[in-house]
């Protein structure tokens, strides 16, 4: 029911976690995907290589998006590669630990720059083409922690709490150009991000009597929403967040 045929994607943060798995799925739905990496080039070009699988066609680019001439590049390499891009999804992100009070401005804006800057930064580079296009698709991932806070790590809340602004600021403004903006917000995920606390049972415990599902979600079960919000069956959902949690945050 799904079928995105003849669509361009890029994915930032695309060569692990919900970013991967976003890029092999809107593959299987039939687009072409550009995986954006910042540093494992090798991790990239395997999800290429599973786009490839599933019948379309993949590039891997590098760019540090919190540099927008980084943004821009990307999206130059993309059209020049397959004409045209429809579908932005905006998932690269940083998680550290700092506390406040020792935490350094440095910290501070190392999170804003690749969390925040970097999703204002991509959707900058890409709005003029859509906008050429009469048409796309930007899906920006936030997360729980900016519904929430989340001690010690208020830097990445309020990176992430700015992406729910700013997809909401710019849903409204994009929508008349046929561009629909829209958020998800996970709870946790069982990525390489978090691994660290993963490995912890007593931890991973609290986490999981915090979940009413009483699981951690796998980064396809937030890859799949946003195909849907990618897919024409979301034609009438603007400026939404789409809370991807388990039940743990329950705040739509």
């Amino acid at each position: 029911m799904i079928d995105l045929h003849q669509q361009v994607a890029i994915v930032t943060g695309g060569s692990r976690g919900i970013g991967a798995a976003t890029a092999a799925l809107l593959a299987q739905a039939g687009a072409d995907v550009a995986v954006i990496y910042d540093s494992n080039g090798r991790a990239a070009r395997k999800i290429v290589a599973r786009v490839e699988r599933a019948g379309g066609r993949g590039i891997a680019l590098r760019a540090n998006v919190a540099r927008p001439p980084d943004c821009v590049s990307v999206v130059r390499a993309t059209r020049k590669a397959f004409g045209r891009v429809d579908i932005l999804i905006n998932s690269a992100g940083i998680w550290e630990y700092a506390e406040l009070g020792r935490m350094s401005l440095r910290q501070w804006r190392k999170t804003l720059g690749v969390n925040l800057d970097g999703t204002f930064n991509m959707c900058s580079a890409v709005i003029p083409a859509m906008k050429r296009n009469k048409y796309g698709r930007i899906v920006n991932v936030s997360s729980t922690a900016a519904q929430r806070g989340e001690a010690f790590h208020a830097h990445y809340a309020a990176s992430k709490g700015g992406v729910i602004s700013l997809s909401k600021s710019a849903a409204q403004e994009l929508a008349p150009f046929g561009i629909h903006v829209n958020c998800v917000a996970p709870g946790w995920v069982d990525t390489e991000m978090v691994e660290g606390v993963m490995k912890n049972s007593r931890k991973k415990n609290e986490i999981l009597r915090s979940i009413p599902r009483g699981k951690v979600a796998t980064a396809e079960e937030i890859a799949g929403p946003i195909l849907f919000l990618c897919s024409r069956l979301a034609n009438h959902i603007v400026g939404e967040v789409v809370n991807i949690n388990g039940g743990s945050v329950l705040c739509g």
